[in-house]
Formats: structure tokens, sequence, C-alpha cells
């Protein structure tokens, strides 16, 4: 990927620190590990265990020496930041969560002498249960399985990642692993987004409009059994009230783990990008941030965007637009969410774990309108930016290569494979979508370029462009079964 916007505006227009590793050297430079002291005998989760040790040094990892420190009680803590490489079952009161301060700053990899959770046959759906379910009983981030023949990752976003290898090989444990290892899945937090609540007007006509595009949307998808819905907390087992407890305020009260969104950004309307060498500067309330694309150095007008989204925890399938959407925003560099008026008592209204990366959409979005004005300027996706926004459609699984619509250009097979929520995630999405039209323009394609499609490892797909929500479905739906889970 070309790096067409310095790491200092991605903090600028994003909020993602400028320190944020980007690939897997790098993430692997960062990354910290400590060992809990096996829990059972197995001599094939010991040669695991000392093989992934072994791999972890070869990529660079910081080893941290607090075994002795973790196998001490709930009184030694292992350092924030470090992640807990935890083998084997535990008893209920030494679960490796008693030795982090909380689930936010340890990330815990619970590794097993077994064969994974999954099996042919399952529904995709049924799998993500069956994995989230794990992860649950076990207060767990990650789990690897580990067999006579070779190893399987599962991670929180339902992806799942099988080597054939009975041994962690350098390699994948660098591709692969670090990663997962780096870039941790957690929800918006407080004060990351300015709170708006009750202020969406869910009777305005510009929101009924786009409301009936979101429920036909879901509509569509529904017949598609291989898009995964919802796990719900309260279908999962826990070991006692306190994990239940643990779950439910790491979800931030949300009433499950959700996978996918919707997404309709508003009509925005931008100036032509200009031609410059200085760096970029701020107008009043605007933003000229400096890229560098097909040989040009440009000055593109960041304006502030408007995204209506599926709140996080509901049934994307059978929404209820009075309920079920939130208006996300970004202006002056401050993210915002707004939520409706007069909710249900009890229905909690939470922001989607991908709110950063629907954020990087939308501003991408914005930047090549502006880019293509200077640069192409008989481009229809301006026009049709101004005029009707653009759908986002996120699905965990991957389109066959015959559904990518006429005037997306593809992007992000060859990124580490991070999870939803992460800053590297709305990273990709925004230098991934520069880099697309770039590829558009030096192919003589950008007149015709109508959006992108954004291929996330291990995770899913975001497809974004200027159809409709449902106009997207439809075309992806075409047959109701567009899509093939892939490892990575």
């Amino acid at each position: 990927m070309t790096r067409h916007l310095s790491p200092f505006w991605l903090n600028r227009l994003l909020g993602i620190p400028a320190s944020t590793p980007l690939t897997p050297r790098a993430m692997a430079s960062t990354l910290r590990v400590a060992f809990c002291p096996p829990q059972e005998e197995s001599p094939r989760l010991d040669r695991f265990i000392a093989a992934l040790r072994e791999a972890f040094a070869e990529c660079g990892v910081t080893m941290a020496e607090t075994a002795a420190a973790v196998a001490g009680g709930r009184e030694s803590r292992v350092e924030a930041g470090t992640a807990l490489i935890a083998p084997g079952r535990f008893a209920d009161g030494e679960l490796p969560i008693s030795r982090v301060s909380t689930l936010y700053n340890n990330l815990i990899v619970g590794v097993y002498d077994e064969a994974p959770p999954v099996h042919n046959g399952q529904t995709p759906q049924e799998t993500l249960d069956a994995v989230v379910g794990k992860l649950a009983w076990e207060m767990v981030h990650l789990l690897i399985y580990v067999t006579e023949t070779s190893w399987t990752v599962c991670s929180m976003n339902g992806g799942i990642t099988t080597f054939d290898t009975p041994l962690p090989e350098p390699r994948d444990v660098l591709e692969s692993l670090i990663p997962k290892l780096t870039a941790q899945v957690v929800p918006p937090r407080d004060g990351e987004l300015e709170l708006r609540p009750g202020s969406l007007d869910t009777g305005a006509p510009e929101f009924l409009k786009f409301a009936a595009d979101f429920v036909e949307c879901g509509r569509i998808w529904a017949k598609n059994p291989r898009f995964m819905n919802h796990t719900s907390r309260e279908s999962l087992d826990y070991r006692n009230g306190f994990c239940r407890k643990i779950v439910s305020r790491y979800l931030d009260d949300r009433s499950g783990m959700s996978y996918g969104f919707f997404a309709r950004q508003l009509p925005v309307k931008v100036a032509p990008a200009i031609e410059a060498d200085g760096g970029g500067e701020a107008s009043g309330n605007e933003v000229f941030a400096p890229v560098t694309i097909a040989g040009k150095r440009l000055l593109v007008p960041v304006p502030a965007v408007r995204i209506l989204t599926t709140r996080s925890g509901c049934r994307k399938t059978a929404l209820d637009p009075r309920h079920d959407l939130v208006e996300i925003g970004l202006e002056n560099g401050r993210a915002w969410l707004a939520t409706p008026a007069g909710l249900p008592e009890g229905l909690v209204s939470k922001p989607s774990f991908d709110t950063l990366t629907i954020i990087a959409h939308a501003v991408g979005n914005a930047m090549i309108s502006s880019i293509l004005l200077a640069l192409a300027p008989g481009s229809r996706f301006p026009a049709l930016l101004e005029r009707f926004g653009c759908g986002m459609t996120h699905w965990h699984h991957y389109p066959d290569e015959d559904m990518v619509p006429d005037g997306y250009v593809v992007h992000g097979f060859d990124n580490p494979p991070v999870s939803c929520s992460t800053p590297q995630s709305a990273a990709y999405s925004l230098l991934g979508k520069l880099d697309a039209l770039e590829r558009a323009i030096e192919d003589g394609d950008g007149l015709d370029y109508l959006g992108d499609v954004h291929i996330e490892p291990g995770h899913g797909t975001n497809v974004v462009g200027t159809r409709s929500l449902a106009k997207m479905a439809m075309f992806l739906n075409a047959d109701c079964c567009v899509c093939s889970k892939s490892e990575e």
C-alpha cells in the first residue's frame, strides 16, 4: 500500500495516533507478551508453547519476564499493554483475567490441546456462536487450538484461520497472529465521541427517505444465511456472575455482539483539490490535507461528514428505524454520535465497533470526490456523492470476483488481518481508498470510479459506493449465495 497520507494527517483527520503500527514488523516491535505457567500436563501443548516463544523472539517481540508474577496470585498483575498467553484450562478462581487490570488493557490468548469447536455442516452463524461461546466461557480475547497436525486461531470477529503445521512457524506468527495481538477489538470508549442523546429526528423527511433504504436492504440480506447477524449476550454460558458482569462491561452494556453494518453517508459537496507544494492548512472550519496521488501533490479540502448507520447490537436484517439507527459524524476533527429520541426503556443505543472505520470511509469518499474534481473533472462520483451520498455495507465474508460491481476498485488483500474497531482498520480503509483511486486514475478509469471494495483479511468486506444500500444488497444477493468464507 502506498502511503498517500502521512501519519500526522491520519491523526489530524481521524485521531489515529501517529505511532500506530501498520505493518506486521512494526506491530511486532511494539508487542510485549507474557506466558502463564501451563495448567495441565500436555507434551503437545508444551512443544507448541516453546515453539511460539521462539517464533515471537525471531519476530522481534518483547518477552516480558513475568511468569512468576503471573503465578503469584490475584495481587500480581501483568503490566498494562502486555498480551498474556494462557495455555490449558484454568480453574474458576485462577482464570487469566484475574492477572490483568481490565480486559481493555491486556489481550488474553487461550491455547488448548484439542480441535477447534467448529466443523463442516455448521452455518456461519452457528460457527460464530460456538466461537463466541468459548471466548465468554474461558474469558479470553483469542482462542488457539492445537492438534497433532495443525493449529487454529479463532477470533472475536468470527475469523477462523488454520495452519497445517504442528508447530507455529515464524512467518505465520508474524503475518497472522501478531496483528491480532497488537490490534485489539474494543468498542468506542467514553470520551472518544461527543454524545448527542435524543437529537436524531426519526420523523424528518430526510431520515425517513434513508431509513426506507435500510429496511429494504435488511430484508434482502435476511435471505442470505451467510450474513452473520447477532450473538446475544444472554444466550452465552458463563462460569459465574462475575464473568457475566465482566463481559457486559467489556461490551459497554450492549445486548451482544452483532456483526456487519449498514451505513449511508449523507450527501456532501466538496471543492476541487488544488495543486500545492506546501503542507496542509486549515481555513475557517475547513481543513486542507496534503495528499500525493497520481504524481500530483494536492491540498484536499476535508469537509464535515455525516453518516446514518445501524446501532451496535441490533438485528440488521429486521430493522426498526425508529430505534435501530444512529447518526455519526466528524467535524473539526471531532467525532460525534446522535441517538434517536423516545427510545424504549431498557434499549441501549450504542455506536458500532466499526465507528472509526465508517467515519474513515466517509472522509475518504469526500477526499476522493475533491481529487476527482481536480484530476478527472468528468467523473460522475462527485455529483452522485453530492446528490445521493454513499452506501456502505460490511459483512464478515468475501464476494466472489464476479460480484464486484463495475466502477468499484478492490483493495486490501495484502493488509495484516486486524479486527474491527482497531485504528489500523480505519487507517487501511482511508489509505486503501486513496490507493484504489490512484490505480483507477493511472489505468484510465478515473472517470468511471464509483466506489471501492475493501477486503479485510480474516475479518470481512466493506463495499462502499454510489449505489443505495438496497440496490447493492440486490446485486450482492443475486443468487443468495454470493460469498465464500476464505482463510487468511
